[in-house]
């Protein structure tokens, strides 16, 4: 599993932010088109009758939020080691950020937990964006795209990259034909 932009990338599956688990809320970009997942939302809409497909509520990352995400896993760990089971509660999860699908019948918003523990860069964030808008074209770029997309995350062992090696795919990725 790896994130590269916006995309969490596990065996080959291509999600927008983090791949979800149970009943939480997520968002898969598939061949077929985009697929809700979660409680509260579901179905798939398929990549031809998709006009716009946009990503809201990105946390972008700054150095106020690299100092927090710090104080946080210290005071976590100062909970942790004073009640043994954790905090727990809602405070826990990710941030939400919110995939917005343009259809010929409107716009469906659909909630996906972020991956990044303090946001995502500015670069990232565009790239990730410009490749959304690509995948848009139609089907064939849809297609070509996140095969090459999910062959690098069956191919990829370890974590993830560095943000230079990041950028560059995404990059790569928003060239291909």
């Amino acid at each position: 599993m790896a994130m590269v932009g916006l995309f969490w990338i596990a065996e080959g599956d291509v999600y927008v932010g983090a791949k979800p688990s149970g009943l939480h809320p997520g968002v898969r970009l598939t061949p077929e088109g985009v697929v809700a997942l979660g409680d509260g939302q579901s179905g798939l809409r398929p990549w031809a009758g998709i006009r716009a497909l946009t990503v809201a509520d990105v946390p972008v990352k700054t150095l106020r939020r690299r100092v927090g995400a710090v104080a946080d896993l210290a005071v976590s760990t100062v909970i942790g080691l004073v009640e043994p089971t954790g905090p727990g509660g809602a405070d826990d999860a990710p941030g939400l950020m919110t995939v917005r699908v343009q259809t010929p019948d409107g716009v469906h918003e659909l909630a996906a937990h972020t991956a990044a523990a303090v946001g995502y860069s500015e670069t990232e964030t565009d790239l990730s964006r410009a490749l959304l808008a690509r995948l848009t074209e139609g089907a064939a770029p849809a297609a070509t795209t996140l095969a090459a997309m999910s062959q690098w995350g069956r191919a990829r062992e370890g974590d993830s990259p560095r943000a230079a090696e990041r950028e560059k795919l995404l990059r790569e990725w928003l060239d291909r034909r």
